[in-house]
């Protein structure tokens, strides 16, 4: 990747475009520090270290995570040292920020089973010859109790409890752990251990890096990171609330691109501009060119929203894989049998039953959505609805499609 030449005016325009802090105050101050810390590091002749962090509570990183790395990535583009930091450690306990209940605790080995293909998810967007990744298990999982205490008494009690989520638990009468409160000590130390300049992240980090991060920092005897908190977030496919995997509202970096291309479709028309600014970094002209094509007709919703898809797929796969996805939706949505061509075969030995089929072939995740599909006509063979749950597949009626939803399609054949 070329490094980008810019005045350090010009870096602090853009690297803080898209922040939000919820006071003037306050940006102005972050903007101030970043602009100081740049030509401070600048006559020393060295770059900002930057970071941000992920933790793998789940196996997949979805597109709403791509908005930070977007961030590191321009950071990278002016020459910065940037560490995609994974939350080995942090997961164990869960980030409290932005939740109404304590999360369920992970054990080592599966913080281990989703972290491992972390790194080459980031990937997508970031320049993996100029991205550091660590594990904040590094030096988290050395300190001892003496420590803990140590990092502890940097803050009150009263400052954690004024976070509006566990202000909310505290007046609904509902508990707040011991441990959540260790967290926010532990993302601070994170900055700690690597002597950061800069920590890029969500609205939902912005107790954990401008207070916990920077006053740990402080206490520690270094400068306070500039923070950087991204002020929009993306909508999930229901078009409303933010992306989030226990919301199943999540369109996964790991998606196949058919998948991908589907569940971008899926979006409600309302978000495809948050789309096109977030995912594909559109400018404020380019987006008002395309809501005005919109407004006045010129262009059409189905036909923008099936651009953001093509383009979506084409970043996290392939143009050709776009291509193919494109070709793929058009022939189960826009005419013909709506029913792709090259569709997994399963062969079938016996009579089954249609909800056995699914279960076994996991078109399904259980047998009660199976059942709920098949009364909410959702289920179909050779295209037509199957209205009975204990409806089977004789072997006489081979071969068959067997159809669930709109994108799921097996071809039964004779074993």
């Amino acid at each position: 990747m070329t490094t980008i030449t810019k005045t350090i005016d010009e870096q602090v325009e853009i690297l803080m475009s898209g922040a939000e802090y919820g006071d003037p105050q306050i940006r102005q101050t972050m903007s101030r520090e970043l602009r100081e810390r740049l030509i401070e590091a600048e006559k020393q002749g060295r770059p900002l270290r930057v970071y941000a962090g992920y933790d793998p509570r789940t196996a997949d990183l979805h597109l709403g995570h791509t908005i930070t790395m977007r961030k590191l990535r321009q950071f990278q583009e002016f020459g910065h040292d940037v560490t995609f930091l994974i939350g080995t450690f942090t997961s164990l306990i869960g980030d409290p920020s932005d939740k109404d209940k304590a999360r369920e605790q992970l054990t080592r080995q599966q913080v281990e089973d989703h972290a491992r293909t972390y790194a080459e998810q980031a990937f997508k967007i970031l320049d993996p010859q100029l991205t550091r990744v660590r594990r904040n298990d590094e030096w988290l999982s050395t300190l001892d109790f003496a420590d803990i205490i140590q990092l502890a008494s940097n803050f009150t009690v009263q400052q954690f409890l004024a976070r509006e989520n566990f202000s909310k638990r505290v007046d609904a009468g509902e508990p707040i752990y011991l441990h959540e409160l260790f967290y926010g000590l532990m993302q601070g130390y994170d900055a700690v251990a690597q002597e950061a300049d800069v920590q890029v992240g969500g609205q939902d980090q912005l107790f954990n890096i401008l207070v916990a991060g920077r006053k740990l920092q402080e206490g520690m005897g270094q400068k306070p990171q500039i923070a950087i908190i991204m002020g929009e977030s993306l909508p999930g496919t229901d078009g409303e609330i933010k992306m989030s995997k226990s919301l199943g509202n999540h369109i996964p970096l790991l998606s196949t691109p058919r998948d991908m291309f589907g569940k971008v479709m899926s979006v409600p028309d309302k978000a495809m501009a948050i789309y096109y600014k977030l995912i594909l970094g559109w400018s404020p002209a380019q987006m008002k060119e395309l809501q005005d094509g919109i407004a006045s007709g010129a262009l059409h919703p189905n036909e923008v929203k099936m651009r953001l898809a093509r383009e979506i797929v084409s970043i996290f796969h392939s143009p050709e894989a776009a291509e193919e996805a494109q070709k793929n939706w058009d022939e189960v949505f826009r005419g013909g049998s709506g029913i792709p061509e090259d569709i997994p075969e399963e062969a079938l030995a016996a009579e089954e039953r249609v909800v056995e089929i699914l279960r076994r072939l996991n078109m399904v995740s259980s047998g009660a959505e199976a059942r709920r599909l098949i009364e909410q006509n959702g289920v179909r063979l050779d295209g037509q609805p199957v209205t009975d749950v204990y409806a089977s597949v004789k072997l006489d009626a081979l071969p068959v499609v067997l159809q669930v939803g709109k994108r799921k399609f097996v071809r039964l054949i004779s074993a």
